[in-house]
């Protein structure tokens, strides 16, 4: 049986539609993944020790296209498998790590929404990550004492559990208030009174506005805030260690949206943030906690404007005087994306051609001659070497693949000799073009 019947149709369907989109899937990303083997074991490393009660942060460097989101993503599904809890947020505009309005909480509610597990991968697990924690603790109390889900007595040393990690997140800070609402959450699970647990989640989620309101309603004097918000993840890593998951890793991505801050000042009070936590993790203040950020080079290293302009982050940042393309240090605290090379492609490409031929039912009538051919003119576009990226070239594929299958009369010989696709083979020089496809077709 061919490779490409083994994907099924609606996860093929799923990446293919994502890819052509220019966005990553967020299933089926086994079935296409090449390269980028030496920083996955990097930063699988990285999880390892946060399992283990430890702490990370990596900045994932590279340009549009390069493939970040993508192993944003592949380390999302793998720490999932994992019985890790993921939270992920894009930045943009009305998301920052500091603002004058409101623009940390709204990241920080982004995160808390899109919390995910691996049977909640989708994200909005908040509620059922409580739940399940509650039944586990039941359960085991049940098992111990011998005690009948109906005996008062079990209730009461189900709670005596509770509190036993209520009790061991107050010494952290703003713990006393966070381990208080989850006994209100078990008190509303068990007598059935889902206003209230509704009312602890809107906490939990950052929607308290006014101190009085949460004070009336559920009994604390606190509200999380644009200043504080990163401490309430720490909270929660420590929260979801007790609750029997393995750790917490937070994804931000389009860390460039601060870069693009047109004030100063506010930037600067953002890089701030980003030390906090960068310094938290390597202090040892923060536990089964892992934070990846992925910028592109500009956002990092521009001195006017990107993280370097922050003395504090350039100084812990900036590469050594022997790191080089092509032998990085994975184990740096920025990981830069290397370009994914011609033959990674071909075998990209391979493993797009087997799955559209899988999701539309016909046999695969490109051969590994006329990947090689595609990929050659793809990269041998001026600049090509620095500029093009997997996403550029991707996008281009799936049309071809789309427009063979829509006109099966058409070739692609035809297709990769049209207008478009001459002109970008002209402008190649002619030795590295031959060489290009040599190495390819060898």
């Amino acid at each position: 049986m061919s490779e490409h019947k083994k994907v099924p149709k609606r996860i093929a369907q799923t990446v293919l539609n994502s890819l052509k989109g220019g966005v990553v899937p967020r299933i089926g990303l086994p079935y296409i993944a090449v390269g980028r083997r030496n920083e996955i074991e990097a930063l699988l490393h990285d999880v390892e020790i946060i399992s283990q009660g430890g702490a990370s942060f990596r900045f994932i460097v590279g340009r549009y296209g390069s493939g970040k989101s993508f192993l944003l993503q592949t380390i999302r599904n793998y720490v999932m498998d994992r019985g890790f809890i993921v939270a992920d947020a894009d930045l943009s505009p009305e998301r920052r790590l500091q603002g004058t309005r409101g623009q940390g909480l709204a990241t920080y509610r982004e995160l808390i929404s899109n919390l995910s597990t691996k049977t909640k991968p989708e994200g909005g697990a908040l509620s059922l990550i409580l739940d399940r924690w509650i039944n586990t603790v039941q359960n085991e109390t049940k098992e111990s004492t011998g005690l009948s889900f109906d005996d008062p007595e079990l209730n009461k040393a189900t709670e005596r559990k509770i509190f036993e990690v209520s009790s061991s997140i107050a010494e952290m800070v703003h713990g006393f208030e966070f381990g208080k609402l989850l006994s209100a959450y078990y008190r509303a699970y068990v007598n059935g009174e889902d206003e209230t647990k509704a009312k602890v989640l809107r906490w939990f989620r950052g929607e308290y506005n006014l101190k009085s309101e949460a004070r009336e309603e559920l009994g604390v004097n606190m509200i999380i805030t644009d200043d504080d918000w990163y401490d309430y993840l720490k909270l929660f890593a420590v929260f979801f260690r007790l609750a029997g998951y393995a750790g917490m890793m937070i994804m931000i991505d389009e860390l460039v949206n601060i870069y693009k801050v047109p004030n100063s000042v506010t930037r600067q009070y953002n890089y701030e943030k980003i030390l906090t936590m960068y310094n938290d993790t390597l202090q040892g203040k923060a536990r089964y906690l892992g934070i990846l950020m992925g910028c592109t080079p500009q956002a990092l290293e521009d001195r006017r404007r990107g993280l370097y302009s922050y003395e504090a982050l350039r100084s812990r940042l900036s590469e050594g005087r022997f790191s080089r393309p092509g032998a990085r240090d994975l184990l740096a605290p920025v990981i830069r994306l290397e370009a994914l090379s011609g033959e990674e492609m071909l075998v990209l490409c391979e493993k797009l051609a087997d799955m559209h031929a899988g999701l539309y039912d016909y046999e695969r009538r490109l051969t590994v001659d006329d990947l090689a051919g595609f990929i050659r003119i793809e990269y041998s576009r001026i600049g090509a070497d620095q500029n093009i990226t997997p996403r550029e070239v991707i996008r281009d594929f799936i049309e071809i693949l789309d427009l063979l299958y829509q006109h099966p009369e058409t070739d692609i010989g035809s297709l990769l000799g049209s207008d478009e696709f001459t002109f970008a083979k002209s402008q190649a020089v002619s030795d590295e073009t031959d060489d290009l496809y040599a190495e390819f077709t060898v």
